[in-house]
């Protein structure tokens, strides 16, 4: 019985191997991981803790545009620290402000002023992988008043740790979706 059992299994694995997959008898063709498109990456990580001389409190944002660094406090004298781009020359600004709003894979409008500079620029583009600002963004704000300036993600991860921007504060967009979890809209976002 052993051996007529053994021959049914064989008998069977036979015929599930020689078969051909569903797949292919419904016409689907395979992609292979080379022909796909490459999208682009979350980027790595670029935050670590630290240790920070601050009176501030726990949940302000600082960030140090000479340093290429946003920290949020988390406690005294501690911050996580990440690696950030800033604006390039004629680009940078700095004072207190809030955040004012937050969006999960915001769309993107270039400001007027930019279009001008940039006339190639669409007026929309829309959420996804391929905007420019990433899988997140918080919308700076002053007095109440939106400041067209945000911390947000990037669709180049290899685009941070630089002067770059317009004036935005870039992040790869493993720490900005870090960072959105952490912050609650009204933060206290100090830019020097």
């Amino acid at each position: 019985m052993s051996r007529h059992f053994n021959f049914v299994i064989l008998a069977i694995a036979g015929i599930l191997c020689a078969a051909p997959p569903a797949a292919a008898e419904a016409g689907i063709q395979r992609v292979h991981r080379a022909d796909r498109p490459r999208l682009p990456g979350m980027g790595p990580s670029l935050r670590n803790s630290v240790s920070l001389d601050t009176n501030e409190r726990a949940g302000t944002i600082i960030i140090r545009k000479d340093e290429k660094a946003l920290f949020l406090v988390t406690g005294k004298g501690q911050a996580l620290r990440y690696r950030i781009s800033v604006g390039r020359d004629g680009f940078g600004w700095t004072g207190t402000v809030k955040v004012g709003a937050k969006q999960i894979w915001p769309e993107w409008r270039p400001p007027a002023e930019m279009r001008k500079r940039e006339p190639d620029l669409p007026e929309l583009v829309p959420a996804g992988p391929y905007n420019p600002l990433g899988a997140r963004a918080l919308y700076l704000h002053k007095n109440g008043r939106d400041t067209l300036y945000r911390i947000h993600g990037t669709n180049d991860p290899r685009g941070v740790g630089f002067d770059g921007t317009s004036g935005c504060f870039r992040l790869t967009n493993t720490d900005v979706v870090d960072l959105f979890q952490r912050v609650p809209v009204g933060t206290k976002v100090i830019v020097q």
